[in-house]
């Protein structure tokens, strides 16, 4: 009797009208013990069931649910299996508080999109919100509350393997996506019922990882940091960002759950922020590891006094926090400062109202993987893929040929075009290039296909066969890259070599001297010079997810007209990494002339294979009269300028329009160029546009020698163009 009528009181103090949302959070903090607010700051992961997809509690988990010590769980999903937990929360456990349920949802759900990385290439954030906003429909009808994305980390090593998670290189245009995704996943409302909570991870500078390796240490300024990496995450907490998930690295000897600058300094003192912290797998058992903390209660310690709210796996918060308040190591005001942003992310939610209102079977039936996501899967794949090259015209190929020869494993891999992170994707949804091609020209065109060789191991016993399909055919298909498996978490890779021998494949296929397109299927830049000087068509198809051979095959055959531009910088070899347009000068920048002494390889070249912002269209595109409307402009005023584009070829088509800037003198160094806007515009054959853009001045802050972010006065190189190499230039004066 005293349960129920504890819960009644919770419920009264909840759902009182006109109670504000700090006074609902309190009244609830004010009735739990502190044991039920350390449950709160506690995540678990579900088990797996073997050889299935069915992820349920571990042993022992249901118990410390009924006794309040678990407030989430991530890796559980299904609308029955998430209710039937809930219930037990709700009806089971003394105040009756709802779990919330987490999960990595980077790039789908069952419905797989685009890996982030190829999304970022459409340079379209309407688009990327969009697929964040079907994402978590599809996700919410499955009873999760939670995504572990976006991820919002700069990343300028290709080597790293998490880069395909992130937007690539550029902090403006990560700034951009970043704020696209959470506006996507936790729509207009958080109490609509489809959407679910976003987390900007891995905070911070986790793309800097030394050599590439994943978990690796960071050292880095924090003028790098400020300025590079932490844009993303300021652009993400602005957007509304409901948590945030520290990360596995350090930073000057400091790791990130341990970081009071970061996380209190910053976050909270800084921005403002009421986004709960949640760290990234054992990072609060790692401390000892690092040489930070002695034991796992010294671990829990630093943690909590650092800002870290929820503790995913490390058992410090479960096992030790209780215990270091009632010694009196630890203030009780962490935890109440903890719990309460947590509660306030499940009210928001609309789980104090409802909490079985994301775990409706029917709901999770009609959505899951239905037309309107495979359409709106579709639709980003096409604007992600990127045309590297194609001479002669050689693409969109004529839908009059006879026959094509679709080379390589990859052509026909139903398992690869998921891509890492690929969440509940199965196999059995997915069209492969070799089925998507197949789909497009019905019997029309005979498909000659043969694999070749694996993209793993030095087999060349199929060369034969290949050669053999594309001497009997009208152009080779061939389609290399990386498995799903050698990019993402823990993939890094110290060559970017195409691996195997698919390089020795296709040159084989090369001297039949038919038509060769190459179609890079991978997770990250690769080193592809062989294929780059010698293939006369390439696309970067990256993994394009469910809808891969659908969109591919629309390319192919010019039912759409490529229009991605790459957002991170393809080099040469890896010893040029790391490899960035916006880098500073050297005193001593190179001088082709006479390098000697200058900033230089005496044995590679300096230049990329292909720079950032750089892709292109079966259409050409004419920059011309680029013009400022004025050439003086104050703080708080907007530099105005236009510019005309011209199509000047056959097809109508999307050109993104960028724009950079540069700094001439500072009181410290600045880059050679930074993008500060872009466009993405459509035009018919021989249309001209004139493309007018206002730059809010704000956008030309830096921190200057004092570390104070700032606007100082000077000249302005402004550039303008369809990548950050080919740009037409003007300059402007910013005066006081």
């Amino acid at each position: 009797m005293k349960k129920y009528l504890l819960l009644f009181f919770v419920g009264a103090l909840v759902f009182a009208q006109n109670k504000t949302l700090d006074q609902k959070v309190d009244s609830v903090l004010a009735l739990m013990t502190l044991d039920e607010k350390v449950g709160q700051l506690v995540q678990y992961s579900a088990g797996w069931d073997t050889g299935t997809r069915t992820r349920k509690p571990k042993e022992g988990h249901e118990e410390l649910i009924r006794r309040g010590q678990i407030g989430s769980f991530l890796n559980i999903v299904g609308a029955e299996q998430t209710k039937r937990l809930q219930r037990i929360a709700v009806e089971e456990s003394r105040l009756g508080i709802p779990l919330i349920f987490g999960l990595d949802v980077i790039h789908g759900y069952k419905t797989t999109f685009p890996i982030p990385l190829a999304e970022a290439c459409s340079w379209n954030p309407e688009l990327v919100e969009l697929s964040a906003r079907m994402q978590a429909i599809e996700t919410s009808a499955a009873g999760v509350h939670w995504t572990f994305s976006p991820m919002v980390d700069i990343a300028r090593d290709p080597r790293w393997g998490r880069i395909m998670e992130g937007s690539g290189e550029d902090p403006y245009l990560g700034a951009v996506m970043a704020a696209a995704r959470v506006k996507g996943y936790q729509g207009k409302s958080l109490s609509d019922i489809n959407t679910i909570l976003a987390c900007a991870k891995h905070f911070a500078g986790y793309g800097a990882v030394e050599g590439g390796k994943d978990y690796n240490t960071v050292d880095i300024s924090e003028r790098t940091l400020r300025e590079i990496h932490l844009p993303p995450f300021k652009a993400a907490v602005d957007a509304g960002v409901g948590s945030l998930m520290s990360a596995f690295n350090e930073i000057g000897g400091i790791p990130s759950s341990a970081n009071k600058l970061l996380l209190t300094q910053i976050l909270r003192n800084e921005w403002h922020s009421d986004a709960f912290v949640l760290t990234d797998w054992n990072t609060i058992g790692e401390f000892m590891i690092h040489g930070i903390a002695h034991d796992l209660k010294e671990a829990t310690k630093i943690a909590i006094e650092a800002s870290v709210d929820m503790d995913m796996e490390s058992n410090g918060y479960h096992y030790h926090l209780a215990e270091l308040v009632k010694e009196g190591k630890v203030d009780v005001k962490y935890i109440d400062n903890a719990v309460r942003r947590i509660l306030k992310a499940k009210f928001r939610l609309g789980l104090f109202d409802d909490p079985y209102r994301y775990s409706d079977p029917a709901r999770e039936a009609e959505v899951t993987l239905n037309d309107d996501l495979r359409k709106a899967a579709k639709q980003v794949a096409l604007e992600s893929v990127v045309l590297l090259k194609n001479e002669n015209n050689l693409l969109p190929l004529d839908k009059n040929i006879k026959s094509i020869a679709l080379i390589g494993e990859l052509a026909a891999s139903k398992d690869d075009p998921l891509g890492p992170w690929s969440q509940q994707g199965t196999p059995e949804t997915v069209v492969s290039i070799l089925e998507g091609l197949k789909n497009k020209v019905g019997d029309r065109i005979k498909i000659n296909y043969a694999e070749g060789c694996k993209v793993r191991g030095n087999d060349k016993s199929g060369f034969a066969e290949a050669v053999e399909a594309v001497k009997k055919s009208d152009v080779a298909i061939v389609v290399i890259g990386e498995t799903r498996d050698m990019s993402g978490e823990a993939h890094s890779r110290a060559t970017l070599d195409l691996p195997g021998v698919q390089e020795e494949l296709i040159k084989e296929i090369n001297k039949t001297g038919k038509p060769v397109i190459a179609i890079l299927m991978n997770g990250r830049p690769l080193t592809i010079n062989w294929v780059s000087e010698n293939i006369p068509a390439i696309i970067e198809s990256w993994y394009l997810g469910c809808e891969h051979g659908s969109a591919v095959a629309d390319i192919l055959f010019g039912d759409f007209v490529p229009s991605g531009k790459l957002t991170v910088t393809f080099p040469k070899g890896v010893g040029q990494i790391p490899l960035y347009y916006n880098h500073k000068n050297s005193g001593r920048p190179y001088n082709p002339e006479n390098p000697r002494y200058t900033s230089y390889y005496i044995d590679f070249s300096l230049e990329p294979l292909y720079p950032f912002g750089y892709g292109l269209s079966y259409t050409t595109f004419e920059y011309s009269n680029l013009k400022l409307k004025t050439d003086k402009v104050r703080a708080g005023e907007t530099v105005r300028f236009s510019v005309d584009v011209a199509n000047t070829g056959k097809y109508e088509a999307q050109e993104i329009v960028q724009v950079y800037v540069r700094d001439l003198v500072g009181s410290v160094t600045r880059p050679v160029k930074e993008l500060k806007d872009f466009r993405k515009i459509n035009l018919k054959p021989g249309e001209t546009k004139t493309v007018e853009f206002e730059l809010p001045v704000e956008r030309l802050k830096f921190f200057d020698i004092n570390m104070n972010y700032v606007l100082e006065p000077g000249k302005f190189k402004l550039m303008v163009g369809p990548n950050s190499k080919d740009l037409m230039e003007t300059e402007f004066e910013l005066i006081q």
